[in-house]
């Protein structure tokens, strides 16, 4: 049985791609889309905030994106220097890891992960 191997990219709409696009790159370093690819840990993933009237896919979906982390405290505390509010799961200390939340500047929900074998 053939069956997919990795996210091959997260497209979405923004009010302005280009302002979000540098926000992603400045704040959470990963790289821009005119890179072509984001090259992270299980491999290539391409994240390219589209126009928000872009036809791409359906206009009435919402999402959350999870990225995962080495160390989410340091992570987090970065963020809070640069003015992000993150807010951390006080009971997301399990066996599968720690969670942490916030959003882009377009109200986007993220959630960082530091997996439990970190």
């Amino acid at each position: 049985m053939e069956k997919v191997t990795g996210i091959g990219g997260l497209f979405f709409r923004a009010e302005n791609p280009a302002k979000l696009t540098a926000w992603y790159r400045d704040t959470l370093g990963i790289d821009s889309p005119a890179d072509l690819v984001w090259r992270q840990e299980a491999g290539p993933t391409v994240l390219a905030p589209f126009a928000k009237d872009s036809d791409y896919f359906p206009a009435d979906r919402r999402w959350m994106i999870n990225f995962r982390v080495a160390n989410l405290d340091a992570m987090a505390a970065q963020l809070r220097r640069a003015g992000v509010v993150v807010d951390i799961a006080e009971d997301s200390d399990s066996e599968i890891g720690r969670f942490a939340r916030l959003t882009d500047p377009e109200g986007n929900p993220i959630e960082l992960w530091q997996p439990a074998d970190r």
